[in-house]
């Protein structure tokens, strides 16, 4: 049990595609939305965290002098570890309530960074050259040496963008809603092989914002407040091509066990699971990582729609980053589904849950963080 909770939880007031809104001004949106949502104001806030811009420039923005701060930025995941990080400083006293904000202009680009990746770095020097230029052909790497050590066919790979259908279809705010099925994925454009279009992650504009506190403190704010039971984080490798075992993730290896630890629950305890979908295969890694399948056994779990809308493993309920949002660094929306549903206010409420594990990967592979919710404290 760590004592502190979430009582501010809400994302953009819109989402998708936002061309007339910066990207600081997506942060800020995110965070007066949540900061709405606890009843309190930036004159409330000691403590900031960000990533996708830099904290120095979002507490002026915001009007805040804090007491703590966090710049952490390693990918997608990153507010997993934000989370994880505000936790020891609630828990010592660093700073009193916590905002944690993400926004991203990722499909309009309007005051965003580029992609370049530098020539002098690890990437720059030992993969860039042999030809990969970004997530889909990055990503190939892993999901064909998986594809051929455990026999995983397209067929069950483009299950996973069917059953993040399913999902985003009960959510009005998920990008794409309509139903699709496995021929449709396979018969979506390839992009780089094995991926087809629908089982790469959408590109849109949209963030959303946390505000952290202890438990003590909770009759003081608004919000019904969400118990963090665990958290965990690692990293592995900036570089694809140098991961221990293509075929597993050492850093959720070590961020989600860390996490179900942390929380002294057991994998029967769990209601409901966030696992960070930018690509079709990260769910199936997830679910092996974190030991919900064995090794080679989670394309058959999703396949027999164990994660689906009815399944024994509600999972990605919000329609994921293949069907509900997608603007970069996709972490703080999963996080946020887990918040809607320990609340029990989520779209496609899954009845009766009680304990929500959300986990994240940031980079290819390269880092990841892992936070267990509950509903009520343990």
């Amino acid at each position: 049990m760590t004592g502190v909770c979430v009582v501010g939880a809400a994302e953009t007031t819109e989402l998708g595609k936002i061309p007339g809104t910066s990207q600081l001004m997506l942060h800020a949106d995110a965070a007066l939305n949540a900061m709405a949502d606890a009843g309190i104001s930036a004159a409330d806030i000691d403590g900031v965290a960000t990533a996708g811009e830099r904290p120095t420039d979002l507490a002026y923005y915001l009007g805040i002098t804090p007491n703590w701060v966090d710049g952490t930025s390693v990918g997608g995941c990153s507010f997993m570890l934000h989370v994880r990080h505000a936790v020891a400083a609630l828990q010592t006293g660093l700073c009193k309530n916590v905002l944690i904000t993400h926004g991203e202009s990722g499909r309009s680009r309007v005051g965003a960074g580029g992609f370049l990746q530098e020539a002098s770095s690890l990437a720059g020097q030992f993969e860039l050259p042999f030809g990969f230029t970004g997530p889909p052909s990055t990503f190939t790497l892993p999901v064909l040496r998986y594809m051929k050590d455990y026999g995983m066919s397209h067929e069950q790979l483009a299950m996973v963008a069917v059953v993040q259908r399913q999902w985003a279809g009960m959510n009005p705010r998920a990008s794409f809603r309509e139903p699709i099925t496995v021929e449709d994925v396979l018969a979506s454009p390839l992009i780089a092989y094995p991926f087809h279009r629908l089982e790469c992650c959408l590109v849109t504009d949209g963030g959303g914002a946390l505000i952290l506190t202890t438990d003590s403190r909770t009759e003081d704010f608004a919000g019904t407040p969400v118990y963090i039971l665990g958290t965990g984080e690692s990293v592995e490798t900036p570089m694809i091509s140098q991961m221990q075992d293509l075929t597993s993730s050492r850093a959720f290896a070590v961020a989600g066990p860390r996490a179900l630890n942390d929380a002294g629950i057991t994998h029967s305890d769990v209601d409901h699971l966030m696992i960070y979908d930018a690509f079709a295969h990260l769910p199936i890694y997830g679910l092996e990582d974190l030991g919900f399948c064995g090794r080679g056994e989670a394309p058959d779990f999703i396949w027999e729609q164990r994660t689906a809308p009815g399944g024994e493993l509600p999972t990605n309920t919000n329609g994921g980053g293949l069907s509900y949002m997608h603007s970069g660094m996709y972490g703080m929306y999963a996080l946020q589904e887990s918040v809607r549903q320990m609340r029990g206010v989520a779209p496609a409420q899954v009845e009766g849950a009680e304990v929500s594990v959300c986990l994240g990967v940031g980079g290819m592979f390269g880092a990841s963080g892992c936070i267990v919710f509950g509903r009520q404290p343990r």
